[in-house]
């Protein structure tokens, strides 16, 4: 698991915890991505590293304890603050983050709170921030150990679809992982066995390297060099499904920022690689560049474009809800909402009809997306197959995944869940499928 930063009192200005506050003003006030916040942010780029870690770990644990925080916000308060008061919700939430899951001392978490009241001329709420961080220490340990995580912290429309899909007691696992730190899982170009040895990781069956401590990655052995990238254990699935591709012309659907371009390039197949965004495109370019790797760049809408080739190969890594990814990214539960998925689902499916279109006869295309959800999913699948009588499906050998049959499904398909592979802690949650063009 990744060890918590050293928390001492004197190294957290209060700069570190007001770009805490503003991080969550543009989350969960302007439905803003929790990434973007802190790229806005000029004092956040300025701190040490030290503080942004601190910065970044008291958000997403806010973000993470969302539900149960609110919970004893609204118990400790005699009436509601209201939408012009948010910013004091937040201070109180990040307060409560930081008395119940931070360890941060007493006097310190309540003096900080008191005194962002004064930062952001607030300073009338001073003493109803005191008061209920006051009844927090005395009451809140106690009241969130016998809260339900899994509902509290899940939006429930989220939570039920979960229980619709896979069921009550795998609703809750999922929803419980959510509450932790995510591993740093990277890819090599080669020798996975040697590199687990060189960086003291762990080597997982999809031949990902799992780092026990966080570290800063850019210090790790081979990050200059170019031996390898981030990319999480689930993520990596996809591109292995293309099976070889040494010498094949292959489409990278919505590429960036490049962990499968860059496996399937490392693999020698011939890559172009699309995305719709010139700032993901350059993105895009920097990674295979530090990676020393080529490929061919499309900077278009891929429902527009078509090829001047016909593709052996095809990755579509589709646009999606992400709910895979909430260990990673908790802002995304608290951004989506239940009709965005029909709209993403509909978007998939021109994607994936606009890709197979390309292909060539006996081609193969892996449809994937980092989604919970079945209607991005298992359902696209199911869906395009009724559709469409020129496309079949190949089931996964397991052998492809490091034999984790627990994650293929019935028909064939890849399933990860964030509660797959626990002991080593976790992995994110994923659909693929391999189609074959008859």
């Amino acid at each position: 698991m990744i060890k918590k930063p050293n928390i001492s009192e004197s190294s957290l200005p209060s700069n570190a915890r007001l770009s805490a506050l503003f991080a969550l003003v543009h989350t969960l006030d302007k439905g803003k991505p929790l990434d973007s916040a802190w790229a806005s942010d000029r004092h956040f780029a300025a701190m040490s590293p030290s503080d942004r870690a601190f910065s970044q770990l008291l958000v997403k644990t806010v973000l993470r304890r969302l539900g149960q925080i609110d919970v004893l916000i609204e118990q400790f308060l005699e009436r509601p603050l209201g939408n012009k008061a948010a910013r004091i919700t937040h201070i109180l939430r990040l307060g409560i983050a930081q008395l119940i899951w931070l360890e941060t001392p007493h006097h310190a978490a309540v003096h900080s709170s008191v005194e962002m009241t004064k930062q952001i001329k607030m300073e009338k709420f001073a003493g109803l921030i005191n008061a209920v961080l006051k009844r927090v220490i005395k009451e809140g340990t106690e009241i969130t150990a016998k809260q339900d995580t899994a509902v509290l912290n899940s939006p429930n429309w989220l939570f039920d679809s979960w229980l619709k899909t896979y069921g009550k007691p795998k609703a809750h696992e999922i929803a419980n992982m959510h509450m932790q730190d995510p591993p740093l899982d990277i890819t090599v170009k080669s020798s996975p066995e040697l590199w687990a040895q060189e960086l003291g990781g762990t080597l997982m069956p999809t031949g990902s390297i799992r780092i026990n401590e966080a570290k800063n990655i850019t210090h790790l052995k081979g990050f200059t060099e170019g031996n390898w990238w981030v990319q999480d254990m689930a993520a990596s699935i996809p591109a292995k499904l293309l099976g070889e591709v040494k010498g094949l012309r292959v489409i990278d659907f919505c590429a960036a920022p490049g962990g499968k371009t860059a496996q399937l390039v490392s693999a020698g197949a011939k890559v172009t690689a699309v995305e719709i965004s010139k700032e993901r495109i350059s993105l895009l370019k920097t990674n295979l560049h530090r990676l020393k790797l080529q490929a061919d760049y499309v900077a278009t809408d891929a429902l527009k474009w078509k090829p001047d080739f016909m593709p052996d190969a095809i990755l579509l890594d589709a646009p999606c809800s992400a709910t895979g990814t909430l260990r990673r990214h908790p802002d995304v539960a608290w951004h989506r909402r239940e009709s965005d998925i029909a709209r993403l689902a509909e978007t998939q499916n021109k994607l994936l009809n606009h890709a197979l279109d390309m292909l060539k006869k006996g081609g193969k295309l892996v449809y994937a997306v980092c989604s919970l959800q079945p209607e991005e999913g298992e359902e696209q699948v199911k869906k395009i197959l009724a559709e469409r009588k020129d496309i079949k499906l190949e089931p996964v050998d397991p052998a492809l995944i490091g034999g984790m049959k627990e994650c293929i499904t019935r028909r064939g398909e890849v399933r990860t869940l964030p509660c797959y592979n626990t002991e080593n802690g976790g992995m994110d949650g994923f659909f693929a499928a391999v189609l074959i063009k008859k």
